[in-house]
């Protein structure tokens, strides 16, 4: 089974410029910790997400892609603090998993409880086999 996690950096990537005199903030974004795992019925992709609402979560579906992203907010910080230590990421995030053939993203479900995002996508139902009865064509 080949699979691709599109996106794979962990790191928060946000950062500040200085362009002609004024500062300028790039857009940054993380990826967040993702697991992929096959069952009997499916693929389940599930996201660790902590303080996250399910309203702030944004999943599209692009062919055989899974496109997750959302901003997580940070509720707790005073205005004027000074980090010791900073290992929890902010801000937007996106996380891009391609999927292998075989599961059908059309009837994904998607739930959020206790800061974890879980995905099932079932497996593609396969086509009924169907007989075809030959006719012998006649020659005029």
């Amino acid at each position: 089974m080949a699979m691709c996690k599109v996106s794979s950096s962990v790191h928060f990537v946000k950062r500040s410029l200085v362009a002609a005199g004024r500062e300028v903030s790039a857009k940054g974004h993380w990826v967040p910790n993702t697991d992929v795992y096959v069952t009997d019925d499916g693929l389940v992709i599930k996201v660790e997400l902590a303080g996250m609402r399910s309203d702030d979560l944004e999943i599209t579906v692009e062919g055989n892609r899974l496109r997750i992203c959302g901003q997580r907010p940070d509720g707790c910080r005073t205005a004027k603090c000074s980090f010791l230590v900073m290992e929890i990421n902010y801000g937007p995030f996106e996380s891009v998993i391609e999927l292998p053939a075989g599961y059908d993203l059309g009837l994904a479900k998607a739930a959020y409880l206790n800061g974890f995002l879980r995905i099932d996508v079932p497996v593609m139902a396969r086509p009924e086999s169907k007989k075809v009865k030959v006719s012998t064509a006649e020659v005029k």
